[in-house]
């Protein structure tokens, strides 16, 4: 139970410090890995990507505040307040990737094309599995994993100042 508190975070610092290390480990992988599976893989289809990052940085905060409340519901229905820290987590990142690489399926189209247009819409049923299964390993292998690792070794170093 201890090491479950110790990797959340506890106060808005910390909920920015959590969704800034999981929101820039993201984008900067998985905005280029889907652009180049779309335009194949060259450094200049690389560099074109680098060009749209900050945007789609942007966006994905927005549509992670937006997806919050939609995912905990999600969550709560599909876990049980006594399943273990890990099938919580599990569950939540699942319900939050599902909801984010979803709407990012449209709009991350649109960022990257720079124009909003209905393409996304025709290819939406081959894109977004794709999508999702890339943002789901990212999320839960790597980005996650990592902000609540520095979540925990912040909580470590503050207890041991108090």
């Amino acid at each position: 139970m201890k090491e479950f508190y110790m990797r959340l975070p506890r106060d808005g610092y910390e909920t920015i410090l959590f969704m800034g290390i999981v929101s820039i480990i993201s984008v900067n992988i998985i905005a280029p890995l889907i652009s180049m599976l779309e335009t194949g893989f060259s450094v200049h289809n690389y560099l074109m990507t680098l060009t749209i990052i900050p945007l789609m940085w942007v966006a994905v905060v927005i549509i992670v505040f937006l997806a919050q409340k939609p995912a905990t519901v999600l969550k709560d229905h599909l876990v049980n307040q006594n399943d273990s820290f890990r099938a919580q987590i599990t569950v939540d990142i699942l319900c939050h990737v599902v909801i984010v690489s979803a709407l990012m399926t449209i709009v991350g189209t649109w960022i990257g094309q720079r124009q909003v247009s209905l393409a996304p819409f025709y290819t939406y049923f081959n894109n977004w599995p794709r999508n999702f299964g890339i943002a789901l390993a990212i999320e839960g292998l790597l980005a996650q994993p990592i902000a609540r690792q520095v979540l925990f070794i912040k909580h470590l170093h503050t207890k041991k100042w108090r």
